[in-house]
């Protein structure tokens, strides 16, 4: 089964690999019916891969029939999904080849595909080798000049062979400009200081360094028969294990020839030369003038074009390097430009004018959306937009901070400006005229754009036809919180009092609501789960709301509907706002809940909804089923009776008296059945034990979702599974009960599902519906009398969700980690951890108490002391904002190198270098400057210290996390926790954007600091905005990821090969999702014995995680093992282990040594090393693995045995019988112990201790007769055998969870049946993950997260 993990990129909320058909809005919903037809085959038949044009797949259809893979006979009927097919072909509208003739160069072929605009022909010239120089031209047609912006498919006369010629065109002043400029890209596309500098979209890769190039070409070079070359195998002293040397400079090996020599200097002379050289292009004039030049730059060209393209094409959004070598500045005369002659920001495409990003990203919403190739168009158009606008926004915003932009209020307080820019309007995160003044002031203003982001994401998300939200994206950058949004027509010339007319701009006191909205927001209330309520307005006048109070409607001058300030799109979270004479209930209180928070703002996140919704869904099926069983056990007389086994009997008689009880004004109906005992969800003792037995691997919740918080408990993991027929049974029923909605049943069974919709609180009688009323416990809001039942119900519901947060979600989290199903490596994936189960990271001190109190702490080390990190490092973030907002520019780099010195440095009094006195401004004429927010005494910063900084943190974390964190100075942190010093300074860079000098710095010394201001090169703005889904790409990826699960590899395959083609549609190449869908790829690629095509997946794979994520981030460093491992597999040694040892680096750099993936990573070195014979490095490696894996799977997990086994051979290969004789014997106790004697396992490992003994008796033997006989003694030749390339391969398979199982035709019959016979039970969403047999197992335990 392909692991829970591979499935699902982190970056997706909720997604749920099983029903398509409910995840997918209604607008999806044809679609979403097409793909969960258990066996949609690839549509068109072909399995495109991602090599053929980026546009669309153009492979051509012969080869359909072969696709149509032999199990789909199997699968099911054929029925009727023709016309459904149909909708997916369209998009496959074959390419065709064109010639293209450029001015002295040969025609060459042109592969397009009909949906391409002429545009992208420009594009592809502008790249290519031979014509790349070349800017100002047009393409013609027969003498006719085509349209850059048609699509090819318009043009009349183009077919398949025609020839397009490039003609130049005469330049204007523009064209001239954008040639130097593009000429200036050339020249300096190798040059890596744009992604050191976080510019357009450059960012770092250094896979290239270490496997010398290409790996495709590279594997075709080096295959010189079967020989093992003679390779180094020695790592750096600081990847051994047990180094504590964490040294920054292998973070970024400089490349060898990138420091190609650079081109000729500019030196303008105004007056025109006499024209002897006269030329169309600027490279070739130069080419003429300069011989040197034109040698250069065809050499530059070749390295350029050598380049995998994924190292060069922009990301879709900007990622930032916290680190950076030291670079001598050269002096860039085009860029140098850009700062004179652009009042705004070079806007390439619409010369002379902003953008009106309003109007933008409101069009490509409006797009039509029917059918597939439609929904590309628009999902392409959306995000390509959305990226455009963050970019833009972000840019925006550091001008702000920087002092750049006028104020559209200049007279104001530095803290109350606005800006506009670029057509964006920008605000700062403070409380201005006390807004927030009841809701925690400052520290509200600052939560409340996040919040509000959280709820355009969502609402995005539903993607509601008519209604409209505002670009939105935050900005935090220099310790100031900046919101960027687009601007809606005409809202400048109104007062705010006339636009709004739903909602309220005063919290409450005054409300408007108006049809219109009520209609557009009622198609959202159901997925965001709002439920539609009355308000009191100033009149005492109800007044009907389908959203929070402060959420506005404001008709543009366009006509749009837009909804804006979404901060309360979520309800409440409880245990975080005390309300007097309101009583949590038991679990939250006995957590120390309800804790007073700095603002009251927070709220519980949708992931955490979704999962109490899905919980509340469960308990309501289990309750409508044991009570029609019950009905049903009483009418069969009593025979039937032990249908129900006795445990559940006596909780099915107490949910039904429960349940049948006529207190049903609900409040005591609920509080009595979060009693009754089969709802042990909500006991937590019963909730911790099961999560800390860690035994029980049967909970995998319903449809693979992760974050599904289902507490099993002993009861009900067991005896359920013994009911499970009559359950099946009751199960169907109640669902049909549901289904018919309440109207034809009879009234027995309506009165069951009455009860249960009451148990649960659902708000409707007749079928399970939950949802929240966002406006409960807002200050302000009042409600209508007749309303109070319902607000009581609400308040009920808000009290159990916050309670399944701390009972359920945060022991289902550690219960995760414990098993390893989540494996944290740093503070970001840790964070993503926390926010797929729905935890906001203000739990973060909950967290860490209950894996204290877990009796398995010793196996969660490496968890909490992540967590520890991350908190240590938030705390200093807070601090940190505040601390920056009073310094200079002028003094930023010393300010916050003594930051940093304060944070880590051992030197005991870091004293800060102020700037000379001419440089900190006068305080007289301070008055009239325009300065950056803020202000305050500007040397302030100078007087932090040490001491100071650290109690700070430990207040911090007291008062925010409720965390006690026993530390005086960084050292005895270090100390008590086990962090490194490494790790504390990338994730405090990464959440502050400080990017430092790559050096080595000496944090212990004693005697001086570690940084200087030279040290600290730029700050980087953090930016959080919406990252637009491809929908259709992504149920292709989730539907082939079924099949693979089912083992239907091949179908499997070609879905995520259609999948690939659809994302490379909408995000262009590069994205992170097509990074898992490459992974995915090449998992499969090599199962099915394709080891070349698995090699250049992954290789992508890893281009793109280092590009999009970042060069050190845990997932691009499982990237890398992977990569090691098809390396291996392709007879690439010496490539494999510098994979892997970068891997280990940037592990040790990300998280330290004591990890349990690093025991992974150590067996995959060692057993390579065993292959290349290098048996003393082998067993540092594998011991050093060994160690880990006993530490965090407990000395009797199989894990350890395997671990044993490994050390045993290589002791073996080292004929040093009795040590492997000793690891041996420890692995065969554990596989006795665990699988019996019988197992195979067993079995061989009992045939491996026979195979040593004699071996070491024959040793011993010949060591005797020649202590007897002295020289002349006859010896027998031992028999030491160096491992073979395919047994390593084979172990090397098996820990990185690739099982391949030989299989006779008869087993593959038992294995579709038991497959099918999973489906079944699958649909009952009661599948217990036995995975027994299957094809090909891939038993991932690999985490991306």
């Amino acid at each position: 089964m392909v692991s829970k993990t591979d499935d699902i990129p982190a970056s997706v909320p909720n997604c749920n690999p099983v029903d398509l058909a409910d995840e997918a809005g209604d607008g999806a919903q044809e679609h979403g019916k097409l793909i969960s037809k258990t066996h949609l085959k690839d549509p068109c038949g072909c399995g495109h891969t991602a090599d053929t044009a980026i546009m669309n797949g153009d492979g051509a259809h012969d080869h359909a029939e072969e696709a149509e893979s032999k199990q789909d006979a199997n699968s099911e009927a054929d029925g009727g999904d023709d016309s459904n097919e149909q909708e997916v072909i369209v998009i496959q509208d074959t390419g065709f080849t064109v010639k293209i003739q450029a001015p002295g160069t040969e025609p060459f072929d042109l592969q397009v595909s009909p949906q391409e605009m002429v545009q992208e022909i420009h594009q592809v010239l502008m790249d290519r080798e031979d014509t790349c120089h070349r800017t100002c031209f047009s393409l013609q047609l027969d003498g006719n000049v085509l349209d850059n912006f048609a699509e090819l498919k318009s043009i009349e006369g183009l077919q398949e062979g025609s020839l397009l010629k490039v003609v130049e065109e005469p330049y204007t002043v523009r064209e001239a400009r954008i040639h130097v400029r593009h000429i200036r890209d050339l020249l300096k596309s190798l040059d890596p200081s744009d992604s050191y500098n976080g510019v357009d979209c450059n960012s770092l890769s250094f896979l290239s360094v270490f496997t010398d190039g290409d790996l495709g070409d590279s594997g075709k070079r080096k295959k010189k028969g079967n020989e093992l070359e003679q390779i180094d195998c020695t790592p750096p002293e600081h990847i051994l294990p047990g180094s504590k040397d964490r040294p920054l400079l292998p973070l970024q090996p400089q490349n060898k020839d990138l420091k190609s020599q650079r081109s000729t200097t500019y030196t303008f002379n105004p007056k025109p030369a006499n024209h002897s050289f006269l030329s169309h292009s600027l490279v070739e004039l130069l080419s003429q003038i300069s011989p040197a030049f034109k040698k250069n730059f065809t050499a530059l060209q070749k390295k350029r074009v050598q380049r995998h393209p994924f190292e060069r094409i922009a990301t879709p959004f900007q990622v930032y390097s916290w680190t950076a070598p030291q670079v001598d500045h050269a002096m860039d005369c085009v860029r140098a430009e850009d700062a004179y002659t652009s009042r705004l920001g070079y806007e390439e495409h619409i010369p002379g004018q902003t953008r009106d990003w309003n109007e933008e990203l409101q069009t490509t919403r409006e797009l039509p959306r029917k059918n597939l190739p439609e929904r590309l168009l628009r999902e392409r158009a959306i995000f390509k937009v959305h990226s455009d606008f963050a970019a833009a926004a972000t840019r925006g915003a550091m001008a702000v901070i920087d002092g750049n932009v006028m104020a559209i209020n200049p007279g104001e307080e530095t803290r109350m400006q606005m800006f506009i820019w670029n057509n964006i309007f920008f605000s700062l995160g403070f409380d201005v005229r006390d807004h927030y003044l009841e809701l925690g002031g400052d520290a509200a203003a600052h939560a409340a754009p996040t919040n509000d982001l959280n709820g355009v994401r969502a609402y995005g998300a539903v993607d509601v036809e008519g209604l409209y939200t505002l670009g939105t994206v935050v900005v935090d950058y220099r310790g100031y919180r900046v919101t960027a949004q687009s601007i809606i027509p005409g809202i400048l010339e109104r007062e705010q009092e006339q636009s709004v007319i739903y909602g309220s701009i005063d919290f409450g006191k005054t409300v408007v609501s108006h049809s219109k909205y009520l209609e557009l927001l009622e198609k959202t209330s159901r997925p965001l789960k709002v439920q539609r309520h009355n308000v009191l307005n100033e009149k005492d006048e109800a007044v009907e709301l389908c959203s929070s109070v402060e959420c506005k409607g404001i008709t543009g001058n366009d006509g749009r509907h837009y909804i804006l300030d979404l901060l309360r799109t979520f309800p409440p979270d409880l245990n975080f706002l005390p309300v007097d004479g309101e009583e949590l209930s038991p679990e939250s209180q006995r957590q120390g809940f309800p804790r007073p928070h700095r603002h009251r703002l927070a709220c519980l996140r949708q992931e955490l909804i979704e999962a109490f919704v899905e919980h509340r869904y469960l308990l309501f099926m289990k309750m409508a089923a044991l009570q029609l069983m019950q009905q049903k056990a009483n009418k069969d007389a009593k025979a039937n009776v032990p249908a129900i086994t006795e445990t559940s009997e006596t909780a099915t008689e107490n949910k039904a008296e429960t349940t049948q009880t006529p207190a049903s004004e609900s409040t005591s109906a609920t509080e009595a059945s979060t009693d009754s005992p089969s709802q042990t969800e909500n006991n937590t003792s019963a909730a911790s034990q099961a999560a800390t037995e860690g035994e029980d691997k049967s909970s995998k919740p319903i449809a693979n979702r992760p974050q599904n918080g289902e507490c099993k408990s002993p009861l009900e993991g067991k005896e359920l599974e013994e009911i499970i027929p009559g359950l099946a049974q009751a199960k169907e029923l109640a669902q049909t009960l549901v289904a018919e909605d309440g109207s034809c049943i009879d009234p027995k069974s309506r009165e069951v599902v009455l009860n249960a919709c009451k148990a649960v609180g659902s708000i409707s009688n007749t079928s399970f519906d939950i949802r929240f009323n966002p406006d409960i416990f807002s200050p302000g809001v009042r409600f209508p009398e007749d309303a109070a039942d319902d607000i009581q119900k609400q308040k009920q519901l808000l009290k159990d969700a916050a309670a399944f947060l701390v009972s359920c979600q945060i022991p289902s989290l550690v219960k995760d980690c414990l098993d390893h199903s989540a494996l944290p490596m740093d503070g970001a994936t840790l964070t993503e951890a926390l926010h797929q189960r729905g935890i906001n990271v203000r739990y973060l001190g909950n967290v860490l108490e209950f894996v204290e109190k877990t009796p398995a702490k010793a196996q969660l080390e490496h968890f909490y002391r992540i967590g520890i990190t991350e908190m240590i490092t938030r705390c200093a973030k807070h601090f940190f904002k505040t601390y920056l907002q009073g310094v200079e520019l002028s003094a930023l780099s010393a300010a916050v190198s003594h930051f940093l010195n304060c944070f880590l440095s051992s030197f005991p009094d870091a004293v800060a270098h102020l700037p000379p006195d001419e440089l900190v401004s006068r305080r007289k004429n301070r008055k009239r400057r325009n300065r950056v927010p803020g202000g305050g005494d500007n040397t302030a910063w100078a007087s932090l210290t040490p001491s100071e900084m650290w109690k700070n943190i430990a207040s911090e974390a007291n008062s925010y996390y409720h965390f006690t964190i026993e530390c005086e100075s960084v050292d005895l942190v270090v100390e008590k926790y086990g962090l490194q010093k490494s790790t504390l300074l990338r994730e405090i860079s990464l959440k502050t954007g400080i990017q430092i000098l790559l050096k080595e710095y000496n944090f212990d010394s004693r005697h001086k600091p570690a940084l200087t201001e030279e040290d600290i090169l730029n700050i980087f703005p953090v930016v959080k905005h919406v990252n637009p889904k491809a929908s259709d790409a992504f149920h292709f990826f989730q539907s082939g990821q079924a099949k693979v699960q089912q083992g239907f590899l091949k179908e499997g395959c070609e879905l995520i090969n259609e999948a690939l083609n659809l994302f490379n549609n909408v995000y262009g190449a590069m994205h992170v999702e097509i990074c898992a869908c490459l992974r995915l790829l090449a998992r499969l690629n090599y199962i099915m014995g394709d080891h070349a095509e698995a090699l250049s997946n992954q290789q992508k794979a890893v281009l793109m995680s280092e590009r999009v994520l970042g060069i050190e981030h845990p997932n691009t460093v499982q990237e890398y093992m992977h990569l090691a491992l098809y390396c291996f597999a392709n007879g690439q040694l010496s490539t494999a282990l510098k994979l892997l040892y970068r891997a280990r680096y940037l592990m040790l750099v990300v998280s330290g040594e004591d990890h349990p993936e690093m025991a992974l990573l150590d067996s995959n070195i060692g057993l390579v090393l065993h292959g290349v014979m290098e048996y003393d490095l082998s067993l540092r490696f594998l011991e050093n693995a060994l160690t880990i894996n006993t530490k965090y799977h407990g000395a009797r997990s199989l894990k350890v045995a395997l671990s044993h086994h490994l050390v045993a051979r290589v002791y073996e290969s080292k004929a040093e019988f009795r040590s492997a004789l000793q690891h041996e014997k420890e692995g065969y106790t554990i596989y006795k112990n665990q699988m019996g004697e019988a197992h195979e396992k067993t079995k061989e490992s009992s045939e491996y201790l026979k195979y040593l003994t004699q071996q070491a008796v024959s040793l011993q033997r010949t060591m005797n007769e020649i202590y007897k006989n002295g020289s002349n003694a006859s010896i027998t030749p031992l028999k030491f055998t160096a491992p073979s390339m395919a047994s390593v391969l084979e172990q090397l398979n098996i820990i990185n969870g690739i099982i391949f199982i030989p299989l006779s035709q008869k087993d593959l019959e038992n294995l579709k049946a038991e497959v099918q016979r999973r489906q079944q039970l699958q649909e009952l969403g009661r599948l217990e993950e036995a995975t027994e047999d299957r094809p090909l197992e891939l038993d991932d335990k690999i985490p991306i997260d």
